[in-house]
């Protein structure tokens, strides 16, 4: 019943709060002055309250305090997130230098590793395990630290980052179940049902946004999931899964960053060279836009579903033919929809872009001939 009831009851129980709560958020929002504005850099076109994450967080601490994790490690991942949701929102209001909110992330993630939620070994296939020692104490840091900066950047459209969590938690919680981890379910449970009510209120065209407060508490939370629900098993794939769940974000992310970097350009400098952004320069419309990354995204969690419960391996090193031919033609659709978003974003790109541009430039002469006649 642990591994089962309870993370769906979770999962509803946070759905409701925050199905209750975010209409009182955005109201709070606009009384505190929490409003994203459009600009240059933005999408939207008008004012959004962006306090959303609030009712994230409470939505997801009703089931998750209730069912009160057992786990030192647990506890102190649930305190680490909390205090990260409140540095976001205080960002969210006040604002905040990128090197303090940095600094602030490093302090959060010393709170769960401190209690206990590291990753203490690496399981790879034909090593076995790997202990490292002390230097899992600055790994998870940095871990937790950059999945709470992949989710923040992957808000950038309404519903994208609560879409791909919710995606992502759920994969986390049959996989944890799976492996007994009762904690890990029942917290990426509560994750996955406080995402998927948010998107009633965030889905395009979004009616609030769940501003850093919100992003940053689900990276963190995100993080310290895979930790204790798929990277402390000692499965040959506990080490791949997670980064497969997150693989768009992670590609995203890293690209992104790639790109800055090779411009001289600061890594939290805002542009619009993400997967989205580019999406829309092409033409796609943002409904068409989130709905491809997170079918992208299903497809990566599917594939990790498939590794772990596909039994393509009758022993170690005996491969069963028939469940090896199934698993691959799983993550040979995957490759073909990652090969077909790759295509769309940069061969249809160059095929688009002049015809774009011919079009603004008759436009443009249009107008001034217009002008002229005036």
């Amino acid at each position: 019943m642990t591994t089962t009831l309870i993370p769906i009851l979770s999962a509803f129980a946070a759905a409701v709060v925050v199905l209750v709560l975010t209409p009182a958020t955005m109201a709070l929002a606009r009384r505190v002055g929490a409003v994203d504005q459009p600009s240059a850099r933005r999408i939207h076109d008008r004012p959004i309250p962006r306090l959303g994450g609030v009712a994230i967080l409470i939505g997801f601490l009703v089931p998750a305090l209730w069912f009160l994790p057992i786990e030192p490690g647990a506890r102190g991942l649930i305190a680490g997130a909390v205090l990260i949701a409140l540095l976001g929102i205080a960002d969210d209001i006040l604002g905040m230098q990128p090197a303090v909110k940095f600094a602030a992330q490093v302090a959060c993630a010393c709170i769960p590793v401190a209690a206990g939620l590291t990753i203490d070994h690496l399981t790879l296939p034909f090593l076995g395990a790997i202990d490292l020692g002390g230097a899992q104490y600055p790994l998870t840091v940095l871990w937790f630290v950059a999945i709470v900066n992949i989710i923040n950047f992957t808000d950038g459209m309404d519903g994208l980052a609560a879409g791909v969590v919710a995606i992502g938690s759920t994969t986390f919680a049959i996989i944890a179940a799976s492996l007994g981890r009762a904690d890990a379910a029942i917290l990426a449970a509560a994750l996955a049902g406080a995402c998927a009510a948010f998107l009633r209120f965030n889905f395009h065209p979004a009616r609030t946004f769940m501003g850093d407060g919100g992003s940053m508490f689900l990276g963190f939370m995100l993080a310290g999931i895979a930790i204790s629900g798929v990277m402390k098993s000692a499965a040959a794939i506990a080490i791949v899964l997670p980064l497969i769940v997150l693989a768009i974000p992670i590609l995203d992310t890293s690209f992104v960053i790639l790109k800055r970097l090779k411009h001289g350009n600061p890594v939290y400098s805002a542009d619009k060279s993400h997967f989205h952004h580019r999406f829309l320069a092409i033409g796609w419309s943002q409904r068409r836009t989130v709905l491809a990354i997170y079918a992208w995204t299903g497809l990566m969690a599917i594939l990790a579903l498939a590794m772990r419960f596909v039994p393509y391996m009758d022993s170690p090193g005996d491969w069963n033919p028939g469940w090896t031919a199934l698993l691959a033609a799983i993550a040979a659709i995957g490759l073909a929809g990652a090969v077909y978003l790759v295509y769309v974003l940069e061969i249809l790109k160059w095929r688009s872009e002049p015809v774009v541009q011919i079009v603004r430039r008759r436009r443009a002469a249009g107008n001034e001939v217009a002008a002229n006649k005036r």
